[in-house]
C-alpha cells in the first residue's frame, strides 16, 4: 500500500514538471508567448537543451510562473522568429546586427550566426577602406575593386574610377549616407481658415551633409559660395541650390540613389495683416534622404 503511495506521488509530480502546449517566457522583461514545439524545434540549440528534458522544475521562473532567460528581451523577437522557420527578416538600417549576432551565438544558432556575420565583416571591410576619404577623393591608381555578393577581393591592373567599382550586380559601389534637404514658404491664411492660392515659396533650397555627396548629386547647381573651400569628407549646413524647384531636387537625389527616409515641418504665425483678419504663416520643412 505505502509503494503504491509513494509511485502515485512521484508520478503526479514527473507529470507536474512537463511542459504545456504553450509556452509563457519573459526574456529580459520582455514576455513572449510561443508553443513548446518551437522552442526544442533546432536540436542542440540553447533553448532545445533548456526544455527537450521535459522538466520544467529545473528552469527558473518568474512571480507569475514564466520561464525567465536573462538576455535581451528586444532582440529575443528574431530568434525566435529563426526557430519558427530558420529564416529571419530584418528591419531596413537595422543598428543591432552585432547585438544579435552575439545574441545567435549565445542560443547556439550557428546557421543564424554565419545569416549574419558574412553582411557583417563584408560591409565593415568596405567601410573601413573608405571612411578615411570619400570616394571622389581615393587615389586614381587605387586597383582594389570589393564584391560584396561573394565576400571577394578582385585585383585588377592600371587605374580604376573609384565611382565605377561594382558590386556582384553590376551596380555603382558609391558611397551611403545622408543629405537633408531644408525648404521654408510663407502663406496667408484668411478668415475662412482657406491658404491663399498666391503662396510664396522662397527661391532658397539648402542642402546639409556630407559636402562630396552634395557635389555628387547637385554637381554645377550646387551653390558653394557660402562655404568654400572645405575638404570634400566635411559636413556643411550651408548650402542651397540654384534652382527654386523642389521636386527638381528630389529627382536629382532619386537619380543618385537616395529614398526619403523621414520629413517634418513646422508652422509660425510672423505677421498679422494690419486692415484684415488675414495672417501670414512662415513654415519650415525638412526632408531627410538616405543611400544604401
Amino acid at each position: 500500500m505505502a509503494t503504491q503511495e509513494k509511485s502515485s506521488c512521484s508520478k503526479q509530480r514527473e507529470d507536474s514538471c512537463h511542459f504545456p502546449e504553450i509556452i509563457e517566457l519573459n526574456v529580459g522583461g520582455q514576455v513572449y508567448i510561443t508553443r513548446y514545439s518551437t522552442l526544442v524545434n533546432i536540436p542542440g540549440s540553447t533553448l532545445w537543451e533548456m526544455f527537450s528534458e521535459k522538466n520544467k522544475c529545473s528552469l527558473i521562473q518568474d512571480n507569475k510562473g514564466r520561464f525567465f532567460v536573462d538576455r535581451d528581451g528586444f532582440l529575443f523577437r528574431y530568434v525566435l522568429d529563426y526557430m519558427r522557420d530558420q529564416q529571419v527578416v530584418l528591419p531596413d538600417h537595422f543598428p543591432e546586427r552585432g547585438r544579435l549576432q552575439r545574441e545567435a551565438e549565445y542560443f547556439k544558432l550557428p546557421e543564424l550566426v554565419k545569416m549574419l556575420t558574412p553582411k557583417m565583416n563584408t560591409l565593415n571591410s568596405v567601410d573601413n577602406s573608405l571612411c578615411q576619404s570619400d570616394v571622389d577623393e581615393l587615389s586614381p591608381n587605387s586597383d582594389t575593386i570589393y564584391n560584396l555578393s561573394s565576400s571577394n577581393v578582385i585585383r585588377v591592373s592600371g587605374p580604376v574610377n573609384p565611382l565605377a567599382l561594382t558590386i556582384g550586380t553590376g551596380s555603382d559601389l558609391k558611397k551611403a549616407g545622408f543629405i537633408t534637404i531644408g525648404y521654408r514658404g510663407s502663406y496667408t491664411l484668411g478668415r475662412d481658415s482657406q491658404t491663399d492660392s498666391k503662396f510664396r515659396r522662397v527661391a532658397r533650397i539648402m542642402v546639409c551633409g556630407k559636402i562630396s555627396l552634395a557635389k555628387e548629386v547637385f554637381g554645377d547647381t550646387l551653390n558653394e559660395s557660402r562655404d568654400p573651400d572645405r575638404p570634400p569628407e566635411r559636413y556643411t549646413s550651408r548650402y542651397y541650390l540654384k534652382f527654386n524647384f523642389l521636386e527638381q531636387a528630389f529627382d536629382k537625389l532619386a537619380d543618385a540613389g537616395f529614398h526619403m527616409v523621414g520629413c517634418n515641418s513646422t508652422g509660425t504665425c510672423a505677421v498679422t495683416h494690419d486692415q484684415t483678419d488675414d495672417k501670414i504663416w512662415t513654415s519650415y520643412t525638412e526632408y531627410v534622404f538616405y543611400r544604401d
